[in-house]
C-alpha cells in the first residue's frame, strides 16, 4: 500500500474533485492525508477519515486578497496571481514541508493552484501529480498576453528559488510525472503545445455528497421546465445585477418555466431594498433554506442561499451560471445545457469550451439584458442541438472514469517510483 498527500488551496471547487479520489484510495487500503490553509474546510468537504496538516495562507477574499468585484480581464487574472496564488504558495510551503516530513508520502498530489505542493515534492525528490480541477490552463489562456506571460514566468522562477529546487525547470502547474485533468477533450479540446507532462483525461470526479435536509422538492412543477441559476461560491459580491436580470427573464416565462436562484449573499434582497431606498436586511451565507427575504418565494421563482446542486441537476432542464468549471462539468455530466456568463479567471475559457462544443450559449455578464438572457434561455431549452451536445459530453465524461480512473493513475505512479 502507498501513502498520498493531497495539497489543495482553500477553495471548494478545487477540494471537491479530489475528495472522491482520496476516498477511493482510502477504500483500497492506502494512506491519505491533506495539506491546506483551511483545515476546517477540508474537514467539512472530506470528512474526518484522513488527517489534515494545517498550512498558513489567507482564504480568497480576505485582507489583501480581497479583489474588487468589478475587476475583469487580464487585470483580474494578474490580481489573482499577485495577491493570492503566489503569496498562498509562499505561505503554505512550510506547512507542506512539515506534512511531507511527518506523513512521508509516496506521492504528492498537488492542485494546479497550490504550487507549493509540486515545488516541495520536487525539492524532496518525490514523484508528484498535478490535480487540474479546471481545464483552462491546457489552452494557454495567456498566449495573447506576452507581457503578462513574461511577468508570470519571472514570478514562478522566484518562487522556485525560495520553495522548490533552484536547478529545476518544471512549471509547478504541470507535473512531469502525471497530470490529472478532470475533464475530457470532448469539452476542453486538445491541449496547447507544451502544456505539461503525461495528461490523463479522467473526466469530472462526481461523487455523492452529504444529504442536505430542507430543500422543498415538492415545489418543483413537473409541468414546466426548471432552470437553475447559480454563480458559485466565490461571486456573491458581484452578482446582484445579473441575478436581477435572471429573475426578470424567468418571470417573463413563468407560464412554461420555473426558476431556482442561488443567492448566498442575498443580493436580490439588497437590489430590491436599494430600489426602495431601504437598507437590506442582514443575512449570512449559512442561513437555512427559505431564510432570505428576497422577493420571489412563490410558485414561479425560488430564491435560496444554497441548494443540493448534484441532486437538483437530475431534475433541471437548463443551468444559467458563471462558467465555473465544476458547475459546468456537473451540469454536462447530467446532460443539461447551459447559458454561461463568465465573470473572470478561467471562466471565459471554460465558457468558450461550452460554446465551441455546442452545449450552450454565452452572454455578457455585465451587460446582458433580460431580453437577451431570455433568448439564450429559450435557445438551450428548445433547440435540440444544445441538449444533444450536452448529453454527448456527459457520455464522454462517464466513459473517462472519473475518480476511479484518477485513483488508478495515482496507484500506477506510486508503483513506478517504488
Amino acid at each position: 500500500m502507498s501513502a498520498f498527500l493531497f495539497v489543495v488551496p482553500p477553495l471548494v471547487g478545487h477540494i471537491n474533485p479530489a475528495v472522491g479520489v482520496a476516498d477511493l484510495l482510502l477504500a483500497r487500503g492506502h494512506r491519505v492525508a491533506w495539506a491546506c490553509a483551511d483545515p476546517g474546510l477540508v474537514g467539512r468537504l472530506a470528512g474526518d477519515r484522513a488527517p489534515v496538516f494545517p498550512c498558513a495562507g489567507t482564504v480568497p477574499g480576505a485582507g489583501e486578497a480581497r479583489r474588487p468585484p468589478d475587476l475583469r480581464g487580464p487585470e483580474a487574472l494578474k490580481f489573482l496571481w499577485e495577491w493570492y496564488l503566489l503569496p498562498l504558495a509562499e505561505a503554505m510551503a512550510p506547512g507542506v514541508r512539515a506534512a511531507v516530513e511527518t506523513f512521508r508520502p509516496d506521492v504528492v498530489v498537488a492542485d494546479q493552484q497550490a504550487f507549493s505542493g509540486g515545488l516541495v515534492a520536487e525539492r524532496a525528490g518525490l514523484p508528484w501529480a498535478t490535480s487540474a480541477t479546471t481545464s483552462a490552463e491546457f489552452s494557454d489562456p495567456l498566449a495573447g498576453l506576452p507581457k503578462v506571460t513574461e511577468w508570470l514566468a519571472e514570478r514562478l522562477a522566484g518562487l522556485r528559488g525560495s520553495v522548490g529546487d533552484p536547478a529545476g525547470d518544471t512549471d509547478p502547474r504541470f507535473s512531469p510525472h502525471l497530470v490529472l485533468a478532470f475533464s475530457t477533450v470532448e469539452l476542453a479540446g486538445p491541449p496547447a503545445a507544451g502544456r505539461g507532462g503525461p495528461i490523463r483525461w479522467v473526466g469530472p470526479s462526481i461523487t455523492a455528497r452529504p444529504a442536505v435536509a430542507g430543500f422543498p422538492w415538492d415545489w418543483l412543477d413537473p409541468g414546466r421546465a426548471t432552470v437553475l441559476v447559480t454563480l458559485g461560491t466565490a461571486n456573491a459580491d458581484a452578482g446582484g445585477r445579473f441575478l436581477a436580470v435572471c429573475r426578470e427573464a424567468l418571470r417573463a416565462r413563468a407560464d412554461r418555466v420555473q426558476g431556482v436562484v442561488v443567492d448566498p449573499g442575498n443580493t436580490l434582497g439588497a437590489v430590491a431594498a436599494r430600489s426602495r431606498g431601504d437598507m437590506p436586511s442582514p443575512d449570512g451565507t449559512g442561513a437555512p433554506y427559505g431564510a432570505h427575504p428576497s422577493p420571489g418565494h412563490d410558485k414561479d421563482l425560488l430564491v435560496l442561499p444554497s441548494v443540493p446542486q448534484l441532486a437538483l441537476l437530475e431534475r433541471v432542464d437548463a443551468v444559467v451560471c458563471h462558467a465555473g468549471h465544476n458547475t459546468v462539468c456537473e451540469a454536462l455530466w447530467h446532460g443539461v445545457p447551459l447559458v454561461v456568463a463568465p465573470i473572470r479567471d478561467d471562466q471565459p475559457v471554460v465558457a468558450g469550451q461550452v460554446v465551441d462544443a455546442g452545449a450552450g450559449v454565452r452572454v455578457r455578464f455585465g451587460r446582458v439584458t433580460a431580453a437577451r438572457l431570455g433568448a439564450a434561455l429559450d435557445a438551450v431549452l428548445h433547440e435540440p442541438g444544445h441538449r444533444a451536445a450536452a448529453e454527448r459530453i456527459g457520455t464522454a465524461f462517464r466513459a473517462a472514469g472519473g475518480a476511479s480512473a484518477a485513483a488508478d493513475s495515482l496507484e500506477q505512479l506510486a508503483w513506478e517510483h517504488r
